[in-house]
């Protein structure tokens, strides 16, 4: 019985010290906003991983791809072929070490990747960050 109220108070003392936390940021935290998680996500995406691994950009960065603008706001399994086809040819041209930020310009331009280019993006982004944690 003790360790249970040990536990609920050690998880009560950490849920005060986050809140005072957050009351008490410096004026230059308060200028960096957390971005809002998205509720539709299901954790299994590329765009929920998106705090972990990708740095935080205030304006998307273009790629020479200002054409995939066009396909704004639709989903990805509502992609036209030619849609689809664009935004690969695109994921291409790119060197790795602009899939990372490639990857979330695209996410603030509300562009859908196809799940192929998403699936190899998520590679690409995973093993550069292991990389960068193996000190390479």
């Amino acid at each position: 019985m003790i360790p249970l109220l040990l536990f609920v108070a050690l998880g009560v003392v950490i849920l005060v010290l986050f809140e005072w936390r957050e009351r008490h940021r410096t004026p230059e935290q308060a200028s960096t906003p957390t971005p809002a998680p998205d509720p539709s996500c299901c954790g299994q995406h590329l765009v929920c991983e998106r705090d972990a691994i990708l740095h935080a950009m205030d304006q998307p960065v273009y790629f020479d791809d200002e054409e995939l603008d066009a396909y704004a706001d639709i989903a990805a399994d509502q992609l036209s072929a030619q849609a689809a086809n664009d935004i690969r040819e695109v994921f291409r041209s790119l060197q790795e070490k602009e899939v990372t930020d490639w990857v979330r310009s695209m996410q603030m331009r509300r562009i859908a990747l196809p799940d192929d280019v998403r699936e190899e993006a998520l590679l690409i982004v995973r093993e550069q960050r292991q990389h960068a944690a193996d000190g390479h």
